[in-house]
């Protein structure tokens, strides 16, 4: 589903590639168009969430839901940030948001260390390290996400054998980075006080 969402972004990003301007010039544009356009596919990913979440049968306990939030719900993701990181809606706009800043690296290694981390087969433990390796860690990788060169070293070395520990300390770095960095510039953003304004009830002109 968030593939959905973020697909046109990355769209966007190839078109202004191909557009003269100077660099500079072209990631002040690149910049504006994500920015205006993350509000649409949020609403296109609201949109195909509320349709799909009427077919399921409601669960017991923590719902994890991808409709649009109440402001009440929004305003919590304020309190922790791991209040926004649960909330499948929020982590969808968190990581346009970042998207926006050109580091949605960050959230991704974090995502796929939690999927990492739930892997029980070893077979597959080792072949998602090397992969996370391939993706985020080793030099001039696709995403390649700023942590220090020992622990890019001790990763290496930790892949060899895996195990569920190899991206913790790397984990724990990315988290960091983004809750003291992304996450207060997150709550600042327009789309995020647009969430959590409560709509104006207007009162209905009395009869005559």
């Amino acid at each position: 589903m968030q593939s959905a969402v973020f697909f046109a972004l990355q769209h966007n990003c190839a078109q202004m590639e191909r557009t003269g301007g100077s660099k500079e010039e072209k990631k002040g544009k690149m910049k504006r168009t994500i920015v205006k356009d993350w509000k649409t596919r949020l609403s296109y990913f609201l949109q195909n969430s509320s349709t799909s979440r009427k077919t399921k049968p409601k669960k017991k306990g923590k719902q994890h839901a991808y409709f649009r939030p109440s402001p009440e719900e929004a305003q919590l993701w304020s309190e922790a940030f791991d209040e926004l990181l649960t909330n499948k809606y929020g982590l969808a706009a968190f990581r346009a948001f970042l998207k926006s800043e050109f580091c949605e690296e960050n959230i991704d290694f974090w995502l796929a260390c939690e999927d990492f981390k739930k892997t029980k087969s070893p077979q597959k433990l080792t072949s998602k390290a090397k992969k996370i390796f391939n993706d985020f860690i080793e030099k001039e990788a696709p995403k390649e996400i700023n942590i220090d060169f020992q622990t890019k070293n001790l990763i290496a070395q930790n892949i060899q054998e895996a195990n569920h520990t190899c991206f913790s300390a790397a984990q724990k770095r990315v988290y960091s980075l983004m809750e003291n960095n992304s996450y207060p510039r997150f709550l600042e953003s327009e789309f995020y006080q647009e969430l959590c304004k409560k709509p104006l009830i207007t009162k209905e002109p009395q009869g005559t």
